[in-house]
This record gives C-alpha cells, structure tokens and sequence, in this order.
C-alpha cells in the first residue's frame, strides 16, 4: 500500500511525512517512525500503530476510531479536536501533548502517560484510565463521566468545571488537584488521597469517600 508516494507498512521510516486529509483506514503502521509527520485531517480509522514513535506528530481533527496505539510514543503530538472514540491507547506516552477539544470516549488509556497533557474540553465519558498518569494536565471542562479511574495519579491536575460523575476513582490520588467547581456527583472515591486538593464549590452528591484522605488532611469515615 502507497500514499503519497510513502509505502505504508509495519517498520515504516516517514519521519516529518505529509499526509495532511489522507485516507489511512485500517493501515498496518505498527512500530513505524512516523516523528514530526502531518496527519491533519487524516483517516486513521482501525488504524494499528503499536509501538510507533509519533513523538511531535500533528494529528488535528484526525479521524482515530478504533485505532490502535499500544505503547505508542507520543509525547508532544498535536490531536486537538481529533476523534479517538474507543480508541486503544495502554501504555501510550501522550506526555505534554494537546488533546484540547478530542473525543476519547471509550477510549483504552490504562497506566497511559498523560502528564503535562492539555484535554481541556475533553470528551472521556466511559474511557478506561485506570493507573494512568495524569500529574499536571490540563482538564478544565472535561467530560469524565462514568470514567474508570481506579489507581490514576492526577498530582496537581487541574479539573475545574470537570464533570466526573459516576467516575470509579478509588485509590487515586489527587493531591493539591484543583476540583473548583467540578461535578463529582455518585463518584466513587473510596481510599482516594485529596490531601490539599481545591473541593471549593464542588458537587460532592452522592459521592462516596470512605476512608479517603481530605484536604484537611483528615480520614473521612
């Protein structure tokens, strides 16, 4: 298979490759170096890209669907407004990378490395981010409703305007996190640790804390 004139194949080296509307659906680009490549706009539907270094790559409004990114590195890529819907992303490095505005729900980001990462206005209603590592992202106004969190380490996040009801967050930690104003309405947060976090005008209804670790630094019951 060629596009573009780049033969598309598992290995493939098309390090700063332009591929800005291509269709790519279902492409076998797994362990590809695909370093700085333009996927704006692309169609990479059911794509597999396990392994691949994606490291700097721009992918905005890219169509992602069902594609597979295990252990994927992409540090540093541009996904902003790109659709990720249910999405395979385990072990992914998305460190430092933009997801401002991009569908992830059902996505698989487990123990995925989100750190530094920006998903303001994210869509993660349903995604599967337990033992992610979320320390210092950016989710102003993201949707986490009903997201499995189990274990997730978001150290300094910020979730203002979040809405994470229904999210399972047992055992996460969420020191000095900023919840201002987020909805964590029927969350389950059992043994999470809110040691410093902001719960200023949050919506705690229905909320489950046992033994959780409150900004006071006291146990809940």
């Amino acid at each position: 298979m060629e596009v573009n004139g780049y033969k598309i194949e598992p290995g493939a080296v098309l390090t700063c490759a332009d591929f800005t509307a291509a269709d790519l659906t279902e492409a076998n680009l797994t362990e590809a170096n695909l370093e700085g490549a333009s996927l704006n706009r692309a169609n990479l539907s059911g794509a597999t890209l396990n392994r691949a270094n994606m490291t700097g790559s721009y992918l905005i409004l890219a169509d992602l669907k069902n594609a597979k990114f295990h252990s994927a590195d992409m540090h540093g890529t541009n996904l902003t407004g790109a659709n990720l819907t249910d999405a395979k992303l385990s072990g992914a490095n998305l460190e430092r990378s933009n997801l401002r505005g991009a569908s992830l729900s059902g996505a698989d980001l487990c123990e995925a490395n989100l750190e530094g990462a920006n998903l303001e206005g994210a869509n993660l209603t349903d995604a599967n981010l337990r033992s992610a590592k979320l320390n210092g992202a950016y989710l102003r106004g993201a949707n986490l409703e009903r997201a499995s969190m189990l274990g997730a380490i978001l150290i300094n996040a910020d979730l203002m305007d979040a809405n994470l009801s229904g999210a399972n967050l047992p055992g996460a930690r969420l020191f000095g996190t900023n919840l201002f104003c987020a909805n964590l309405t029927n969350a389950n947060l059992n043994g999470a640790n809110l040691s410093e976090a902001n719960l200023s005008e949050a919506c705690l209804e229905g909320a489950r804390l046992s033994r959780a670790l409150m900004p006071d630094g006291s146990r809940h019951d």
